[in-house]
């Protein structure tokens, strides 16, 4: 017997439900598309037949082009402003951005409605308008969008309104640029009439020219008028502000203002630098000056080690004297008494030497003191010198600045004046000169072939949108599902194990849902018991597990049918005991058929029965029903008389299936999983939210509850081998198998 059939097994890399890493899985991108391929063909093929439709049912657009070349100045015999020949790149950008403009103009454009009298044109004429897209442009206006004159549908249009509006639309349809950095410009129209189409290109380039041409006439007449009036405000402006320049000299007696300001300042520099040098000195004969102060209090002896006093000469000489003596004293207080004639001619010696070097060192501070008064005197006159030819210097600079603005004023209105004489010279010599140098390189011709729509891109584009669609739509769907779908789902995003796949029994078989296995009605749903079950007899790793909580999340993911069925696997094996535990809302007893009052688990904890005498005898299984109702259902599982009952029943029977109520309602299943060895989850494919199972399953984690695995119910098995999964080959065997004699089980 196969130990993995009917474990869905998906194609390589196809999408998992989740992933802990956070990486796009191409591969599952890729596989999501293949299984929705037959949406993404139905929607690119319906993309690609509207945009057929259109594509032919669109009026044709011709596109006729002329081309002007416009020189950014105008071809002059003599050059008179030579500031124009110098013009730089950007001017000339801008020159033409200008030019580019004016061909948009209204002037222009209204000059070319009136020429070809397009007001008349069925694609222009706005009373036209009379079909559905007329209608549709009335009724965005009235909503603020598109022209506000197309609202009102039902009063007439006067002709100034028609000429806007048209002039408007076959702006619309002219298209102007630039070629490349050149002095070329290319006129494009877009019409439905080809001969139209070129003869409106040439229209507008015939309009531009002529339109420059009257507008550099104008400009020549109006600027020569204008240039007259204005020399002579300027002439009268240049009179009185040279009026005002002499008179301003002649009140302040300036003659030559340059050679007074040189000398002036050339006395105050001189002035500085002497100022400096006795600033210097005072604070040096200062400094002497302060340690005579200091040293003072200490007699004469202190004055004689000042460094400035130890500079001088003679006190350097008669400090020799002085201490030539007195090692001479020294010398003979050893060898003679002190009245003896040599000692005594020593110490007048002695005494003459220190009388000569004192009246040498009062003689050099009082020069010191002397030379600090004469430096404090000399840095004072200094300073009133200075600050004299500073008064001088500030005045005479007040007057430099006054007569320099009005000089400024003077030679700012001859040099304007000047100007305004040469531009008029200029204006009238070269009148005739001043026309535009534009012509035309290459006229329209009517174009024979459309430019619009070109059918192949828009097919190509719109198939190409209608695949993108079809795509984002699977991939959104397939990201909106929240359900589980998969093996790699559930062990990516639960990290447990998957037990087994439980398929999705057809409706014509689920008469008797509990009796699926032993009746074999359906060989692949009885392989995968037997899958789950071959699994289950594999000892696990804390020993065998006699006793399997059998939960799930919400009512109605078959958890009782898949009880009972595997319960009737195990049967055949080994001595089983169903419990039915959901003392709430009992299903499994329903399911088989048992009356609502069948002695159950709640008389036998209760003791008020026998095991005997609740125990049912079913296809080989012993059921344990829910008994009699109890209205505390919660404390009759909580209590001791049940973990007795429980551990009773573990010596008499080889395996016992509880089924419990679901986890997301009541916490039974909790208080069920702590008497148990291990907990079956039951997940319904494409139909339990993960969210619940994951809030579930944490619940059971809290309450320390040993999860065996997963078991995936109710999967539709053609769906998913549409969806691009694969069965290792089993479900075909099966399928082809079926007619054949089925296999006897041993009991």
């Amino acid at each position: 017997m196969s130990t993995n059939a009917f474990v869905l097994r998906p194609a390589p890399g196809s999408a998992r439900g989740s992933s802990n890493s956070g990486a796009i899985d191409l591969l599952a991108l890729l596989h999501t598309l293949w299984r929705n391929k037959f949406a993404i063909i139905g929607v690119t093929t319906v993309a690609t037949v509207a945009a057929l439709l259109y594509a032919f049912a669109i009026t044709p657009i011709y596109r006729a082009a002329s081309t002007l070349q416009i020189n950014d100045k105008s071809a002059k015999v003599v050059t008179f402003d030579e500031s124009k020949s110098t013009a730089d790149n950007n001017s000339t950008s801008q020159y033409m951005d200008t030019q580019l403009e004016l061909l948009r103009s209204r002037a222009v454009i209204s000059q070319v409605v009136q020429k070809l009298n397009l007001v008349s044109h069925p694609e222009f004429d706005p009373r036209a308008d009379q079909g559905l897209m007329a209608k549709i442009r009335r009724k965005l206006a009235q909503w603020g969008i598109g022209h506000s004159d197309l609202a009102d549908s039902t009063a007439p249009l006067s002709e100034a309104q028609i000429m806007d509006q048209v002039s408007a639309r076959f702006l619309g349809q002219l298209d102007i640029e630039q070629l490349g950095k050149t002095q070329l410009v290319k006129i494009q129209v877009d019409m439905a009439d080809a001969a139209m189409a070129a003869a409106a290109a040439n229209a507008v380039a015939d309009a531009y020219i002529e339109h420059q041409i009257q507008a550099t006439l104008g400009q020549s007449s109006t600027a020569t008028a204008w240039i007259n009036g204005r020399l002579g405000e300027l002439g009268q402006t240049l009179k009185e502000s040279e009026d005002r320049l002499q008179a301003y000299k002649e009140a302040e007696h300036l003659v030559d203002i340059q050679g007074v300001s040189t000398i002036s300042a050339s006395e105050l520099s001189l002035t500085g630098e002497r100022m400096i040098d006795a600033r210097r000195q005072r604070a040096e004969a200062e400094s002497q000056f302060r340690q005579v102060q200091k040293m003072g209090a200490g007699g004469w002896t202190k004055l004689a080690s000042i460094p400035a006093v130890l500079a001088d000469p003679l006190v350097q000489r008669f400090k020799a004297q002085q201490a030539k003596a007195q090692a001479k004293v020294d010398e003979l207080a050893g060898r003679y008494g002190p009245r003896h004639p040599a000692m005594e001619a020593a110490r007048s010696d002695l005494v003459a030497a220190t009388t000569s070097l004192r009246a040498q060192v009062e003689q050099v501070v009082a020069g010191i003191e002397r030379a600090y008064q004469l430096a404090s005197a000399n840095e004072g006159s200094l300073q009133d010198s200075f600050n004299a030819n500073k008064s001088q210097i500030q005045d005479i600079s007040r007057k430099e600045f006054q007569l320099r603005e009005l000089q400024r004023e003077v030679d700012g209105n001859r040099a304007l004046y000047d100007t305004f004489m040469t531009r008029l010279r200029e204006t009238g010599a070269t009148s005739d000169l001043n026309a535009a140098d534009i012509r035309i390189i290459d006229p329209a011709v009517a174009p024979t072939a459309p430019v619009k729509p070109r059918k192949s891109i828009v097919v190509a584009l719109a198939a190409l949108i209608g695949l993108l669609v079809g795509s984002l739509i699977a991939w959104g769907r397939e990201a909106l599902d929240g359900t589980f779908r998969s093996i790699e789902q559930v062990e990516d995003l639960l990290a447990l194990p998957v037990l087994g796949i439980v398929p999705k029994v057809a409706r014509n078989q689920r008469r008797n849902l509990a009796q699926m296995y032993s009746e074999e009605r359906s060989r692949s749903f009885s392989e995968a018991i037997r899958t789950i079950r071959t699994g289950l007899l594999i000892p696990a790793s804390s020993g065998k597990e006699r006793v399997m909580v059998v939960t799930s999340t919400v009512p109605g993911e078959g958890k009782s049918s898949l009880s009972i069925n595997l319960a009737t696997a195990l049967g055949q094996l080994e001595r089983v005991l169903v419990i039915d535990a959901d003392l709430r809302r009992s299903t499994l007893t329903a399911t088989l058929g048992l009356p609502a009052d069948t002695l159950g688990l709640i008389d036998l904890v209760k003791g008020s029965t026998t095991l005997e005498q609740c125990v049912q005898r079913i296809k080989g299984v012993d059921v344990l029903c829910t008994g009699r109702a109890s209205g505390r259902p919660l404390e009759v599982l909580s209590s001791a008389r049940m973990r007795e009952t429980m551990q009773m029943l573990r010596g008499r029977y080889d395996r016992i299936i509880v089924d419990s109520p679901p986890l997301h309602a009541v916490s039974d299943a909790l208080v069920l999983a702590h008497l148990a060895d291990s907990v079956i989850y039951v997940i319904q494919s494409h139909t339990t939210a993960q969210s619940r199972v994951e809030k579930a399953l944490a619940r059971l984690t809290q309450g320390n509850a040993t999860v065996r695995g997963v078991v995936l119910n109710r999967v539709d098995i053609q769906r998913a081998s549409r969806s691009g999964y694969r069965y290792d080959g089993l479900y075909d065997y099966y399928q082809y198998s079926s007619k054949k004699t089925p296999r006897r089980e041993f009991s």
